[in-house]
């Protein structure tokens, strides 16, 4: 194991599977400064602000026996985009009858954390979530960051690397050697038997913290990080809300037709896992309002450790009577 930060792990990522792979290229407005001097400006392409034109160009190369990787930097940008990614990349496998695969990977960096303001601290996944056809994923570590990257490049589908503000220069350990993550597979990153917290991103680690808070008072929680949000790993959520009976759902989007909702819906719409539900399925999202430049009013705005434990004490209210809640 290494101490990288989660932007290292990333370039390391990205370096490990261009040198294995010649059919990779790169293309982003601001790439970074090792991997260019590395491979050189033909496979790694510093390109005009033109994130239209750069989302087709993947497209096109993916059906013709590359595999581009396609950084937006920050999701914002790829907002000028959509018509290629709603139309194009996640319909065009279907559109050619399975008979092409399209290999590409885009990255884009979400949350708040930077005081960037309304534009660039946003947390849009779910609406990339509401399309059929491409895989997405949200880690909250560098080692889980490198892993699923390098998984999401071998991928023959279009897959989307949403990556945190927040978590840039955040170290962690990174395993040495060649490891890939399958999508879709969640970690456990503490277990408990009072409560279910899912969350992604850095509220998994406001999640832990908060955890370690409760735990001082008796209170045992379990972190769930589902790490992939498309395919979402169903069962291992499922399974943890089954044994603890209750779930708060920790994420720095809003709460409207987002990411927590659809986890809120996973674990209601199975009787199995209803059944065991002893208290309301609780949210702990970020105010549905733009984010604001004001770093008082945007740490307002974005839930943290403290919103997660008076979820948590929300839940748990009923049974624990006897204890200050």
């Amino acid at each position: 194991m290494r101490e990288l930060t989660y932007a290292q792990a990333g370039v390391e990522a990205v370096a490990e599977e261009m040198r294995n792979d010649q059919r990779i290229f790169y293309m982003s407005t601001d790439p970074a400064v090792s991997l260019m001097k590395e491979f050189g400006n033909k496979r790694v392409r510093a390109t005009p602000i033109a994130e239209g034109a750069l989302t087709g160009i993947a497209i096109g190369a993916a059906g013709s026996g590359y595999r581009p990787i396609m950084d937006w930097r920050q999701v914002t940008f790829s907002f000028v985009a959509m018509d290629q990614i709603v139309n194009q990349a996640a319909k065009i496998h279907y559109m050619f009858g399975g008979q092409r695969t399209f290999p590409v990977l885009y990255r884009a960096n979400v949350g708040g954390g930077t005081r960037l303001a309304a534009q660039h601290c946003q947390c849009p996944y779910s609406m990339f979530m509401n399309l059929s056809g491409l895989k997405m994923f949200l880690p909250s570590t560098p080692g889980d960051l490198k892993g699923l990257l390098k998984t999401a490049i071998r991928d023959n589908n279009p897959v989307i690397s949403f990556e945190s503000n927040r978590l840039l220069t955040t170290k962690g350990p990174v395993p040495d050697g060649d490891y890939a993550i399958p999508l879709g597979v969640a970690d456990i990153k503490r277990t408990g038997s009072d409560v279910t917290v899912v969350a992604v991103a850095w509220l998994v680690h406001e999640a832990l913290a908060a955890a370690e808070e409760l735990a001082k008072d008796g209170i045992s929680v379990e972190v769930v990080d589902p790490r992939t949000l498309v395919p979402l790993d169903h069962a291992a959520i499922r399974a943890s809300v089954q044994k603890t009976g209750r779930l708060v759902v920790a994420d720095e989007a809003g709460p409207t037709a987002g990411f927590s909702a659809e986890v809120a819906a996973v674990v209601t719409e199975d009787p199995a896992t209803f059944a065991r539900l002893k208290a309301p399925v609780k949210r702990v999202c970020a105010l549905n309002v733009p984010i604001p430049y004001s770093p008082v009013l945007e740490d307002h705005v974005f839930p943290d450790r403290k919103r997660i434990i008076a979820g948590v004490r929300e839940v748990l209210q009923g049974r624990l009577s006897d204890k200050a809640v």
